[in-house]
């Protein structure tokens, strides 16, 4: 699909929404971000929430308050302990009545029509398997813009961007639920690039991708994200992931010396460091 998507197409499709949420997340946090999905301008009828592992009161209060206005909407699945947010969504996905699933992070929040936008590519365009948009950063308020996130919009371009960075916004992502299964699901044997390594073996099986240029959600960010992003062992684990890609016959050894380990040597850099560019490449 080469051609613009027109803004603002119209569909009767239905749509589930997969989120985990577990201990650490804040109460506030989650209550915003699920509002958000409530308040979708074409509303969903399959609400998916996994608790990844036991929740504090905080939390639980506001799953109770949501379960009591949105009701059967809302489906909650209780996981006995943390088993982490690959396999979390892997058993949220069973959970998933439609085939079309938006993904949705416990403390992002989503524009009002952000899955009418998907949907509309759906539509017009059934080749297409997944679909994102540009995210915008921020830390303490949404009005208050720390980032931009902007992907290429067309596949041929997203194929050739994923050789070197991920193509999709992860928390912006609406995707066929069996193109997922397809391409195996989510797997953890790339911790932190859950996400990006289940896109490259999605499009390795044919499956068409779609950016949106417009903003579609808000991405909260903080200082431990800059943490997670860096350090030896997330450097190491970055460094396999992008020698998998050449492996697979989907990058070659350039996009690794090029991209992969200029990347590696950034997540060795202080943490300050590390987000000042991190700064600069998404404004």
């Amino acid at each position: 699909m080469e051609q613009k998507v027109i803004e603002g197409g119209q569909s009767n499709q239905k749509y589930s929404v997969l989120m985990s949420v577990y201990a650490k997340e804040k109460a506030e946090n989650l209550c915003k971000s699920m509002e958000s999905i409530f308040l979708q301008t074409v509303p969903t009828d399959d609400f998916v929430l996994i608790c990844d592992g036991p929740l504090n009161d905080e939390l639980e209060n506001v799953i109770k308050e949501k379960k009591e206005t949105y009701k059967e909407f809302l489906k909650v699945v209780r996981l006995e302990k943390n088993v982490g947010l690959g396999n979390a969504l892997n058993v949220g996905l069973d959970y998933c009545k439609h085939d079309l699933v938006a993904r949705m992070d416990s403390d992002d929040i989503s524009f009002p029509e952000r899955c009418k936008e998907e949907l509309a590519v759906f539509w017009e365009h059934p080749e297409v398997s997944i679909v994102s948009g540009t995210v915008l950063e921020f830390i303490e308020s949404p009005q208050k813009i720390t980032g931009r996130r902007e992907l290429p919009e067309v596949h041929k371009d997203i194929c050739r961007f994923s050789k070197k960075r991920n193509p999709f916004n992860h928390p912006a992502v609406m995707f066929r639920k069996s193109s997922v299964m397809t391409a195996g699901g989510y797997s953890g044997q790339y911790p932190f690039f859950e996400d990006y390594y289940l896109w490259i073996r999605m499009l390795q099986k044919g499956s068409q991708g779609y950016n949106l240029e417009q903003p579609v959600l808000y991405m909260r960010t903080s200082e431990e994200l800059y943490l997670r992003r860096g350090g030896v062992q997330y450097s190491k684990i970055l460094l396999e992931f992008h020698n998998w890609l050449c492996v697979s016959g989907w990058s070659k050894r350039t996009d690794y010396v090029c991209f992969a380990v200029p990347h590696a040597l950034v997540c060795i850099l202080p943490n300050a460091i590390r987000r000042w560019l991190y700064g600069i490449l998404h404004k």
